[in-house]
């Protein structure tokens, strides 16, 4: 279960990024292609506060999720190691 947990906050977090990258295209569009009008600096300010946050908690979810596919295959060579080898 907690490889699972791993692997979905792992996989959320490469989703969350690309939301960023997506969005900060998103802003550099809106930014050359239209006049420059309150709307779309009040669309500028909205992208950038999503860009920081889901940047944020991409990197939250990431680091989660490696360390805990890391504690899970530190657990599985542990368990490994202190298998009982029948005597000969």
């Amino acid at each position: 279960m907690n490889r699972f947990l791993a692997v979905l906050q792992v996989g959320l977090a490469v989703l969350l990024f690309i939301v960023a990258i997506v969005c900060l295209a998103n802003m550099v569009f809106i930014a050359m292609l239209r006049s420059e009008t309150i709307s779309v600096v009040n669309s500028i300010i909205g992208l950038t506060v999503m860009i920081v946050f889901t940047m944020a908690l991409g990197r939250i979810l990431w680091r989660r999720g490696t360390a805990r596919l890391q504690a899970e295959s530190q657990e599985d060579s542990e368990s490994s190691e202190h298998q009982d080898v029948p005597d000969a």
